[in-house]
């Protein structure tokens, strides 16, 4: 993950913008340059949030958020797990041209990080919380300090209350309630880049709501009426609200809310408590059909809000297709950051619909499920066997590193072999390719804006489209696999 800083290269934004705008545009025009902090959580559904419809959770600080900033209705998750859209989230590009196919996968060292490259314009970084794209210990090649974060308290994996967290390499506890404790390590960060006067990016990955539901006593007598699941499942979404509130508070004290870019959104979708009726199974992804896992739109259309009071100067809610793609080349853009060799993006800027320009997706949106299993291990597990081998003197216990093949290019993939389910989402219309038992495709077609529930399949009395449609998705695919087969990397 190495930039050559020693030459300026072409902006970015003025390869990769993918929407029509001014050419120079007003967040631009800015200054100081904008603060940046990126919040994700963790499995929550689309339907999840009260702006949403949801008739039960509490989610009053989101929900102001939604009522001042930018909303986006069609926001989606690259992949159905979390380690891929992850991937995508930090380098605007589909997971799989990375190999990372599954949970527990890894970023490739070659990839450029949405970290890396604002460094070029004098960032300071962070990353808290939920890591998941590699080893936390500090010698891994794609620990978060491998990938461009200068400050990072960071969980392997999925977390609970009072987790272990490893700082800069280093295990250590923080007590308190997830979303909170995770939010109070962003804001120790903040504040020493604000005393710095330094701009800074902060990526915040909630673990919450992951299984298993632990929410404290406080949030979940908010749902005292509910089962003890719901309790602790809508304790824990709540938890991630106040968290959200206390952050956008602490901004407001700090006087740097004005000039910092909010944005909020969920790494895929819900994998909530059993339900015992339809309407509750509904509820989480607000009517839409799926779960994580698949790629309907409910186990990818996720919640995503940005609020930045300097330049949306209005609340605007947008049906353009975006997604977690979109959050590198769109930082980039803002920043004016620039990188020497940039592979092959899927995303587009979003800064103009932030300006409030009225603008449609230049380039459709594929997503592919490539057949992988996925490394499941709890990050207590992992953390606590990393404490048990440092030393003061030795954060970097003796042994094999890990992740140290994370850089192979090994493995060839044939283009002949598309294998997985997959999906193309173009304007209004979505082609999903499924895979019967036998690895046989079948091909679906519909019309998102009339049917966001994926009813009724149109590849019947739309032939002509569904035959383009294949073809897109067929073509991408095949850019994909000469990404993955090390492509678009430098010599």
């Amino acid at each position: 993950m190495i930039i050559d800083y020693r030459f300026v290269a072409v902006l970015l934004a003025f390869c990769c913008i993918g929407f029509t705008s001014s050419s120079l545009s007003a967040a631009q025009k800015q200054s100081p340059r904008p603060n940046i902090i990126l919040c994700m959580t963790d499995d929550q559904g689309w339907g999840e949030t009260s702006f949403n419809g949801h008739p039960i959770l509490k989610t009053p600080h989101l929900d102001d958020m939604a009522a001042s900033g930018l909303r986006f209705d069609r926001f989606y998750a690259a992949a159905p797990v979390c380690s891929p859209t992850r991937g995508s989230f930090l380098t605007g590009r589909h997971p799989n041209r990375f190999a990372c196919f599954s949970w527990g996968h890894t970023l490739r060292p070659q990839e450029v990080t949405v970290a890396e490259a604002v460094k070029s314009a004098g960032y300071t970084t962070g990353h808290f919380g939920k890591w998941h794209l590699g080893s936390v210990q500090a010698n891994s090649p794609v620990s978060p300090g491998n990938s461009g974060f200068d400050e990072w308290v960071s969980s392997p994996n999925f977390y609970e209350n009072d987790p272990w967290m490893s700082h800069n390499g280093v295990v250590e506890q923080l007590k308190g309630e997830s979303s909170r404790v995770t939010v109070d390590a962003a804001l120790d960060f903040i504040k020493q880049a604000d005393k710095n006067e330094k701009p800074f990016l902060a990526v915040i990955w909630f673990g919450n709501p992951h299984t298993p539901h632990e929410a404290v006593p406080e949030l979940k007598a908010l749902y005292s009426k509910q089962v003890a699941n719901f309790q602790n499942y809508f304790g824990e979404i709540t938890g991630v609200d106040r968290a959200m509130g206390h952050l956008r508070q602490q901004l407001r004290d700090l006087g740097i809310a004005e000039n910092t870019l909010l944005w909020f959104t969920s790494d895929n979708g819900p994998r909530p408590p059993k339900f015992k009726t339809e309407a509750a199974r509904s509820q989480a992804t607000g009517g839409l059909a799926g779960w994580k896992g698949n790629l309907w739109e409910g186990g990818i259309r996720v919640p995503s809000i940005v609020e930045w009071p300097a330049v949306i100067k209005k609340p605007e809610t947008t049906n353009v297709p975006c997604g977690t793609i979109d959050i590198y080349p769109t930082v980039l853009q803002i920043t004016g950051a620039k990188v020497s060799h940039q592979p092959h993006l899927d995303g587009v800027s979003l800064l103009p619909l932030m300006e409030g320009q009225k603008m449609t997706r230049s380039q459709p949106m594929g997503f592919w499920t490539y057949p992988k299993k996925g490394h499941p291990k709890r990050s207590t597990d992992i953390l606590l066997d990393l404490k048990s081998r440092q030393t003061p003197a030795q954060p970097n216990p003796k042994g094999p590193v890990p992740d140290a093949d994370a850089a192979s290019l090994a493995t060839h993939y044939p283009k002949e072999d598309l294998p997985g389910a997959a999906a193309w989402v173009d304007g209004d219309y979505k082609l999903l390719k499924s895979v019967s038992k036998k690895g046989a495709p079948k091909y679906a077609l519909y019309y998102l804006s009339q049917d966001k529930a994926e009813q009724q399949d149109l590849s019947k009395e739309d032939p002509a489209r569904l035959k383009k449609m294949k073809a897109g998705l067929k073509a991408w695919q095949e850019s994909v696999v000469d990404s993955l087969n090390g492509k678009d990397y430098a010599d």
